[in-house]
């Protein structure tokens, strides 16, 4: 699944593909994709409207409108956004076609068909649901090291459970919780409010570390809208993974073996030596 980094590279070739641009048309392939709202009066809403920006919060992608709402979209497993030119084939699995005044189409991808899209007024973003129990953004202030300490306290959860929660610490997935924790040399199964107030320091400056790094140049992400194939997560980051997905491989700090397990229903990869209980 996209996390944050994913999705903020998203944001920033949307901006600079289709900002500005006016939508003359939409055609909804998948009507699930917006429900409950019906297609007809998403694609009344959207008629003439021209895209006025597009920004993110936490994983959800949102492009505002010059009619004051916004198209709220979350990628879920596999969604994806592609800009295709009147000459280009329309892929499968491709369930909105958003036609562009310029003759390109903005086209929503989905193999799996979890994403989900819904059209808001902006004045009520903020009471969305979904958005409205969004935890602080990682580099805002209200993030702060205070916060993640309270927030730690509070739980009777394993750190990696509590840091997938999007409701205490935004845009972590299962790479950049196990990045961040490997960083930080703090187990993952350690009970959230059983950390001290040192190594909270440290997880605090270690989340933002590896997001920052992944929304940098060596992100995760390789996105060309205008290629269908050319459309990948996991790549450029992926070769600088100090943890993530190297069971049994050296730990990059001791050489110790590193260890995979099935917590939650995901695979979390630690060094038993940096990351000890």
């Amino acid at each position: 699944m996209p996390e944050l980094p994913e999705v903020e590279h998203v944001v920033r070739a949307l901006r600079r593909a289709v900002l500005g641009r006016q939508i003359v048309a939409t055609e909804i392939r998948l009507p699930k994709l917006i429900s409950p709202t019906a297609p007809s009066a998403f694609r009344g809403n959207l008629k003439g409207s021209r895209i006025s920006g597009v920004g993110r919060r936490g994983k959800f992608i949102l492009i505002e409108l010059d009619s004051g709402k916004v198209l709220v979209v979350h990628l879920r497993m596999t969604g994806k956004f592609l800009v295709l030119t009147p000459d280009d084939s329309l892929p499968r699995h491709a369930h909105a076609v958003f036609y562009l005044d310029d003759e390109r189409r903005l086209v929503f991808q989905d193999q799996r068909q979890f994403g989900v899209m819904k059209l808001v007024v902006n004045s009520r973003l903020s009471k969305t649901k979904g958005i409205t129990e969004l935890a602080p953004e990682p580099f805002s202030d209200e993030f702060s090291v205070c916060y993640l300490k309270e927030t730690l306290a509070r739980s009777r959860r394993t750190l990696k459970t509590l840091l997938l929660d999007q409701t205490r610490v935004v845009g972590l997935g299962n790479i950049y919780a196990a990045e961040a924790l490997f960083r930080a040399g703090i187990n993952p199964f350690k009970t959230a409010s059983e950390l001290s107030a040192r190594r909270v320091e440290r997880l605090h400056q270690a989340i933002r570390d590896v997001l920052r790094a992944a929304v940098s140049g060596s992100s995760t992400s390789r996105i060309n809208l205008e290629n269908p194939n050319g459309f990948s997560y996991g790549e450029s980051f992926g070769k600088v993974w100090q943890i993530y997905e190297r069971e049994g491989k050296a730990c990059f700090k001791c050489g110790a073996r590193i260890r995979r397990l099935t917590h939650g229903g995901r695979s979390t990869y630690w060094c038993p030596r940096c990351q000890r209980r």
